[in-house]
């Protein structure tokens, strides 16, 4: 199986996708998932779904006194959907992020790709869940103490299995990524 995100000349990262490639970009909290995407140079045009657009539009719209935590569940539910959209009636590759640490969360991305009828691509980001909770604390939205550790306990376990197995069932293709230093830039090429 030939890796899906490659080192590229100049510290980059390459991510070569297909047309009909779903790529979910997942990992603990605080991992990056966010900021490798944000600072990705998009030359394959894909569509790139992030939870950060629902929270920021949110946020401009509930008061100011309502925290995130209370509004959480509807920025998930939001972004879920943009996927289920994006990947339904977008003609290029689709990329999204979330924890996905959750199996219910990977089992509505699997089911996502089958009906969508896209390849299934996790990109898994690993990180020092210390490192992850000072990014956390960092862009001011931290998990709770029991949800994080719930993350972390079962990011270790599916990375686990990545790191024996490099595979995750259900999905074609699947990658475990060391949390690239700040200012590496991540190349989404078109496969050509």
């Amino acid at each position: 199986m030939t890796a899906l995100v490659s080192h590229a000349p100049s510290d980059a990262l390459r991510l070569v996708l297909a047309t009909n490639d779903l790529v979910v970009v997942a990992g603990i909290p605080g991992a990056g998932k966010s900021t490798v995407l944000h600072e990705a140079d998009n030359r394959a045009g894909a569509a790139v779904i992030d939870s950060e657009h629902v929270a920021r539009r949110l946020s401009e719209v509930v008061p100011a006194w309502l925290s995130y935590r209370w509004y959480r569940p509807v920025v998930h539910l939001v972004h879920r959907w943009r996927i289920l959209r994006a990947a339904m009636s977008f003609a290029g590759p689709v990329i999204a992020h979330l924890p996905a640490t959750c199996w219910r969360t990977r089992a509505l991305l699997i089911l996502i790709g089958m009906l969508s009828r896209r390849t299934r691509r996790l990109v898994w980001i690993s990180v020092d869940p210390d490192d992850a909770y000072r990014a956390q604390v960092g862009r001011g939205r931290v998990s709770r103490p029991r949800s994080f550790a719930r993350h972390v306990r079962h990011a270790r376990a599916i990375e686990d299995v990545l790191r024996d197995t490099g595979r995750l069932r259900g999905w074609h293709s699947a990658q475990v990524l060391r949390r690239p230093p700040r200012g590496t830039r991540l190349v989404l090429a078109p496969r050509s």
